[in-house]
């Protein structure tokens, strides 16, 4: 048997919510009453619900905030405005604004067995399109993980396209945790190579004194312990594509080795005496300046000018600001799919925190803090304390001074716990553990603003 259907009446007119309440139970669904918007976002920070039946009218948050919140952190919920003010006006701004139907009161109890069956059709239809809105993001290239919509990214990816049915060498260029792997692997999933192996080397992780033998592979008998021949990564990479990662950390002495690979497309074993065919196309990444390395000394510029035919820069996060939403809830999504967790949101404080801050880790930094925060989060919106430790001054509070007076010291308190609940006043009242009327009084009285 499925779940079952959760819906949420959220109304402040106790004979409403519980009237139609009792409706909707005898669709076999589990209902729960909020008497105001924040209570409502209150409760689906815990639970998931397929329907939120919302009146417009309400002390502090009203339907319509409560509407646009829903619809920016739980697209897929559906929301039905309802209102004893039935006018042309209040429908056409509830559709604005994304309801997905209007309802006026005084209901009609046949009608809502209809009603809930069409609007769970809808809930599965919106769920279809933001699983294939997903698929879409993700770049052609197979590769699941390179994400992005910014115009950086967008003309990443017509690159992308166009030099993948090449045989040109490709050298990409962007910080380390940026993804540059990801790239390789797309430009080799649009080529003719297809078919072939894609082999990662990653340069920088070999020692020295194995790097040849590993590229090259050897012949029995070429050095103690070789009691057997071996491929290598060369061979392994035939008709397929060979990923030199941080090709800058390769010695001098390789570099003459693959510069004569390149040039000659044949090879030698370590110990071997027949050439053996290179077939093979090279895609390099490095963090490093190559042409401030070449004008030190450090790399050959012969070999420089084979690695660089074609120049790919992978921007890093920071400067592509507005896919870091996309890429939080890719990772969320993944995350809380892979460790069973009933996580599916983040709090406006959390994602403003993500997007400001400058992630010198790039994508891998972030796809880390994501899963941290998912693991380790008791609650089904991941709030910004989750990040804290990401920039503290961004949510710092108070900032300056420390205060000298009580009244001070109180102002400062209640504006921090306001911050950590999401202005949330319900649950900033419990924490305070005052009522909501005193919290109010409070806020009036201090001037505060969120």
């Amino acid at each position: 048997m499925g779940r079952k259907n959760r819906f949420m009446v959220v109304d402040d007119e106790l004979i409403v919510r519980e009237s139609l309440a009792a409706w909707l139970e005898k669709e076999n669904a589990t209902v729960d009453r909020a008497e105001s918007g924040e209570q409502a976002l209150d409760f689906m920070e815990r639970n998931l619900y397929d329907i939120l039946f919302v009146d417009i009218k309400m002390p502090g948050m009203g339907g319509f905030g409560l509407l646009e919140k829903v619809k920016q952190f739980y697209p897929t919920t559906v929301v039905v405005i309802i209102t004893a003010y039935g006018t042309v006006d209040h429908a056409v701004k509830a559709m604005k604004l994304g309801a997905d139907d209007f309802l006026v009161k005084p209901f009609d109890p046949e009608g809502l067995g209809l009603l809930v069956t069409k609007l769970l059709e809808h809930k599965r239809l919106l769920e279809e399109k933001e699983y294939l809105k997903d698929e879409v993001i993700r770049v052609r290239g197979k590769t699941d993980e390179i994400i992005g919509q910014s115009p950086q990214m967008t003309a990443l990816f017509e690159q992308i396209m166009e030099i993948a049915p090449t045989e040109s060498s490709v050298l990409l260029l962007g910080e380390t945790g940026t993804g540059k792997e990801l790239i390789a692997r797309a430009i080799h999933a649009n080529s003719k190579r297809l078919g072939g192996p894609f082999v990662p080397i990653n340069c920088g992780a070999i020692p020295e004194s194995l790097m040849e033998s590993e590229i090259f592979g050897y012949e029995k008998g070429s050095f103690t312990g070789a009691v057997r021949p071996k491929k290598g990564l060369i061979e392994v990479a035939e008709g397929g594509t060979l990923f030199l990662d941080e090709v800058g950390e390769i010695t001098p002495k390789m570099q003459v080795d693959l510069l004569r690979v390149l040039q000659d497309r044949t090879f030698f074993r370590v110990g071997g005496v027949e050439p053996l065919k290179a077939d093979f196309r090279l895609i390099s990444a490095t963090h490093r300046d190559l042409n401030h390395e070449v004008a030190a000394g450090n790399f050959r510029q012969d070999f420089f000018y084979r690695v660089n035919v074609i120049t790919l820069r992978v921007p890093p996060l920071r400067e592509r600001r507005d896919d870091i939403p996309l890429l939080v809830m890719h990772f969320l999504k993944r995350f809380a799919r892979e460790t069973n967790r009933n996580v599916d949101s983040l709090s406006e404080q959390a994602m403003k925190i993500l997007t400001d801050y400058d992630w010198p880790g790039n994508v891998r930094e972030l796809e880390n803090v994501i899963e941290r925060a998912v693991v380790t989060s008791r609650k089904r919106v991941i709030t910004g304390d989750a990040f804290a430790y990401l920039n503290p001054l961004q949510v710092c509070v108070p900032q300056g001074n420390s205060p000298r007076t009580l009244e001070e010291a109180e102002i400062a308190h209640i504006r921090r716990i306001l911050d950590e609940e999401e202005w949330n006043i319900s649950r900033a009242a419990k924490v305070l553990d005052v009522d909501r009327t005193t919290l109010h009084k409070k806020i009036r009285k201090y001037g505060l603003q969120r």
